[in-house]
């Protein structure tokens, strides 16, 4: 029988009278009804996807969706992932339908390229032509296309903190999200999900773990001779190992002393059901709960038991004992778990396979496990060979991998690479071994990955009849417009830059988990810290070491955040741009005690502003720049205490002057000179580049110092060195530490020290930077060729082509681009007035060649990002930080006294970098001294007074931070 569509197009192409059979006209009208209900040509492929329908749904496609199509993306963000949403089975029918199947290349995935090739799909990296983007798992937020479609786990339904970021990343490019999670039927129940493979595979898992954790207590069992799940290359193969493993088992080959063994299943959906086919491959039995208690004393060793418990199993209702679904469903804070009660004491190893509820019971606590962990007197009686079991409860395996859920104290999941850890109940504490006290806990996130290509097939099957409908709709449309099925539709977590009304929640989640967060702190002192570059690790060392402080770390830079977050505990991570967030901002600062800005000094009078609106203090370590100053008013006003140049250079200086001056005033002396040089620099054997400089702090603010002005006092005689470069013609060499061969140059304007001091009687007054030798004379070639220059660089935009670093030199030297190697190099080298050594360093950095331009606002910007990545420390090398000060005093006596002052820190290979510790510490000990009362001076305050550097510098040379002090005494 023809399609309608055929019919038509059959009456119109012949000049006979065609008249269709009544069985024929019976199916034209089914198919015409049929496709003036269903949405769009998609659901066609549901409706006839047998071969009858195949030619209705071919002209449907090819009138509408001809130019649809799908691309299946690299998973990319773990190494185990090893799966496709989609098999080459399915590219194959989608492929045959007229579709462009487009799949991005993959070493990792399991099933080989060339089967997809097969199937008609096209390896390509470039998706960017594809109107639906399906993956496992999520991609990296830098690596979304803005206004496709996208389908995938997003982990996005319960605000997740992780995947925030991402979700944020999504709203702001208007993809439209479709969650797999989320795909459900009229009932409630996931169409589309690995829960059996992840079920087959957590099974597969766990008893390897038993088999490490039985002989880790002294006992050899079969368990010893199943793998883990990705050891085998399919289901069979671990069927067959366990099914070997129950052979042997069966012959009575279980130690006697370990008792009969027994599994409970919890939930009774795919997850539970994978996990109890696997367990089937052991000679076992299934017994009712209330059956485990007997089975767990007196079975027989031949076999092992199982279990599967349900909801009506263990829950009861708190004021009569009884258990009602239907009251259960709306009121389930009003039940608690008896598991720990009825079930657990017998329970050798439990499988999870549900997910918790927010004020649902969870099955065990902390509590509950603490209560479990009792000796177990073997029926055999036991000896030193054939030891007893420390208690019943041996394992668990959470395959629903729900942090903080059903299970309490499973807080964080284990990975393929480490599987399992031991939760110690008394201590509360984990360790990742199979040995010592506590509980087998297995809780991996991703167990399907570990059976790839059975895992694929069998989700492709679920998720195969959604695509055409995801497919043929754009991801720049009107969600509104589309006419999805209710499992599709209800599935999207976002479209149009917005959350979807049915996922508004998650905001209100988040918002809802930050206030906890801050309630949680309530007891505590709070503390914002703004930054999580180089200088914040000491910070959060030092102030953590208080359990009674509370930290929220904001930061554009997620994965510094992840690591911070990680490494220091009490610490709570926002992940944003301070500067395009104002109300954010505003909302976090109200909310602390004390914030510590780490951010970059133009950045402080914005923070700054906050702190005064919600009198919250404030801690820096820059320098009070005038837009600071201009807020000294409403500083006071606001009764803030507002620290500022509180860290190395400034900072340290400040402070050991200070000390000296203060000292000299005591008896009477007089300052009549102050120098004062600082520098951060590679340690010597690590200054191995025509810079003899690596960076530790921002390579922008390394590259503007050059260019800036500078003021000192000289003898009686103000110098002024004008902005542009000037500067890098006043360097002197230093010789105080020979064997380092430094040279210095002034920083910025010396002489309005001369006040703050206090040593307004000084003839000189020089504050400078230290840098190796050649430093200046390399940074002075930079300066000729215009590359130090902050004005704006529109060609350099991320809106613009990019430019190379060739095509850029030849702008900046006035030839035409493109130019032969050996043209520029030549015009280069005249621009630097025939210096070698500073072309030298231009070609060494690359400067003259194809590597592409970083976008940034200006060309010292671009500078700046590419040193960034040419000039880092790498792994194992240490910076270091020099400072010299020299102050001359004149005593009553008349005689003459120069105070020599050294500082000189090294990074640790494995630690802090020395900038790091020089920065962080005396920042956080001034925090410190803010939130104890120990400074309590409103308004601007720099570390000046004794009350402020004394106890800072005999706190920081608990640190390891040491300085020396010798004299000179001059008839």
């Amino acid at each position: 029988m023809k399609c309608l569509v055929c019919v038509l197009q059959q009456m119109l192409e012949e000049t006979r009278t065609f008249v269709p059979t009544v069985s024929e006209l019976s199916m034209y009208l089914y198919c015409f009804i049929t496709l003036s209900l269903l949405p769009s040509g998609f659901t066609m492929l549901r409706a006839f996807s047998h071969t009858k329908g195949r030619c209705v749904l071919h002209h449907a496609k090819r009138w509408q969706h001809r130019k649809s199509v799908l691309a299946i993306r690299r998973e990319d963000v773990n190494a185990w992932e090893r799966r496709a949403p989609l098999a080459p089975k399915h590219v194959k029918e989608l492929t045959k339908m007229g579709y462009k199947v487009l799949v991005q290349p993959s070493n990792r995935r399991a099933i080989h390229e060339k089967e997809y090739i097969k199937a008609g799909a096209i390896i390509q990296e470039d998706i960017s032509e594809a109107s639906l983007i399906i993956g496992v798992k999520r991609p990296p937020e830098d690596k979304l296309i803005p206004k496709k479609n996208y389908a995938f786990f997003s982990h996005t339904i319960k605000a997740q903190e992780a995947n925030m970021p991402l979700l944020d990343e999504i709203l702001k490019q208007e993809i439209r999200l479709f969650d797999y999670e989320k795909m459900v039927d009229h009932k409630g129940m996931r169409v589309v999900a690995f829960g059996k493979w992840a079920g087959v595979a957590g099974m597969i898992n766990i008893l390897h773990g038993l088999g490490l954790r039985f002989l880790a207590l002294g006992h050899h069992t079969p368990f010893m001779h199943i793998g883990m799940a990705h050891n085998y290359r399919n289901s069979s193969q671990a069927v067959q190992a366990v099914r070997d493993a129950g052979y042997e088992i069966s012959l009575g080959l279980m130690p006697k002393s370990v008792g009969p063994l027994t599994f409970v299943f919890t939930g009774t959906g795919n997850v539970s059901k994978g996990a109890q086919e696997m367990f089937s491959a052991l000679p076992c039995e299934f017994v009712e709960p209330h059956e485990l208690k007997e089975v767990s004393r007196s079975g027989d060793l031949r076999k092992v038991y199982g279990t599967v418990l349900s909801r009506h199993h263990h829950l009861v209702r708190k004021r009569d004992g009884q258990y009602d679904p239907a009251d259960y469903d709306k009121h389930p804070e009003n039940y608690i778990s008896r598991f720990h009660i009825d079930v657990a004491p017998y329970t050798t190893c439990l499988i999870n396979g549900i997910y918790w509820e927010q004020n649902s019971p969870r099955l065990l606590s902390r509590q509950d496990t603490q209560k479990l962990l009792v000796p177990v007197k073997s029926a055999t009686g036991a000896t030193d060979g054939c030891p007893e079991l420390p208690h019943r409860l041996l394992a668990i395996c959470d395959i629903s991998a729900d942090t903080g859920g059903s299970i309490e104290f499973m807080t964080e999941c284990t990975t393929i690479d480490n599987p399992f850890c031991m939760y110690d109940a008394d201590q509360h504490i984990t360790h990742d071994s199979v040995e010592g006290s506590g509980i087998l806990m297995c809780s991996i996130d991703n167990l399907p990955a570990q059976l790839p290509i059975e895992a694929t097939e069998y989700f492709g099957d679920m998720l195969f009849p959604y695509i055409e409908e995801m497919l043929v709709s754009e991801g720049s449309e009107p969600l509104e417009k589309q006419n999805y099925s209710p499992v599709v539709r209800d599935a999207v977590i976002a479209s149009n830059g917005s959350l979807t009304p049915k996922y508004q929640y998650i905001q209100k989640l988040r918002e809802s988990r930050e206030q906890a967060q801050l309630l949680k702190m309530s007891g505590e002192k709070r503390v914002l810290l703004l930054g999580s570059g180089y200088v914040s690790g000491p910070v959060l060392e030092y102030l953590t070491r208080d359990s009674n402080i509370g930290i929220t770390v904001v930061s554009v830079m997620k994965e510094q955040l992840e690591q911070l977050t990680e490494k220091y505990r009490n610490v709570t991570p926002v992940h944003m741009d301070v500067l395009k967030h104002e109300e954010k901002l505003s909302s976090l600062v109200k909310n602390h005690d004390l914030v510590i800005s780490l951010l970059p000094y133009s950045a402080h009078p914005f923070v700054a502003k906050k702190c005064i609106d919600h009198k919250v203090n404030l801690v820096t370590a820059s320098y009070l720049t005038p837009a600071m100053k201009e807020l000294q008013e409403s500083v006071e006003a606001a009764g803030i205490t507002v620290v500022s140049e509180m860290g190395l250079d400034p900072g340290l200086d400040h402070m050991l002057a200070m000390e000296c001056i203060d000292k000299a005033k005591e008896v009477g002396a007089t300052v009549i000179s102050y120098t004062s040089f600082c520098g951060g620099l590679p340690a010597p054997e690590h200054s191995d580049n025509p810079l003899r400089y690596k960076f530790s702090w921002s390579p922008q603010g390394v590259l503007l110092n050059t260019v800036q002005s500078a003021t000192y006092l000289k003898d009686g005689e103000i110098i002024n060195i004008p902005a542009g470069g000037a500067l890098l013609d006043s360097v002197t060499p230093m010789d105080f530490f020979p064997g380092l061969n430094l040279e210095g140059f002034p920083n910025r304007d010396s002489t309005k020290y001369a006040e703050p001091y206090g040593i307004q009687t000084a003839r000189t007054l020089l504050r400078g930077t230290l840098r190796y030798k050649g430093y200046s004379r390399t940074m002075g070639g930079f300066v000729k060729l215009g590359l130090i220059n902050p004005d704006p660089y529109p060609l350099l935009s991320s809106t613009t082509p990019p430019l190379t670093w060739k095509e850029l030199m030849c702008k900046l030297v006035g030839i035409k681009s493109p130019a032969e190697h050996h043209v520029l190099k030549e015009a280069v080298f005249s621009k630097l007035d025939k210096d070698k050594s500073q072309l030298e360093a231009v070609e060494w950095l690359g400067l003259l060649g194809d590597e592409p331009v970083p976008a940034a606002d200006s060309i010292v910007g671009a500078l700046a990002k590419h040193m960034e990545m040419k000039l880092p420390f790498g792994t194992g090398e240490r910076d270091m930080i020099v400072m010299r000060s020299e102050i001359g005093l004149r005593h009553p006596s008349g005689h003459l006294e120069d105070k020599f002052i050294d500082l000189v820190v090294y990074g640790d290979n494995k630690g802090y970098s020395a900038m790091a510790k020089t920065v962080g510490y005396p920042a956080a000990i001034a925090a410190k001294m803010v939130l104890d009362g120990e400074i309590t001076a409103k308004g601007m305050v720099m570390p000046l007074t004794k009350n402020v550097y004394g106890p800072i510098l005999e706190r920081v040379r608990a640190e390891g931070i040491m300085y020396s002090t010798r004299s000179i005494i001059k008839q």
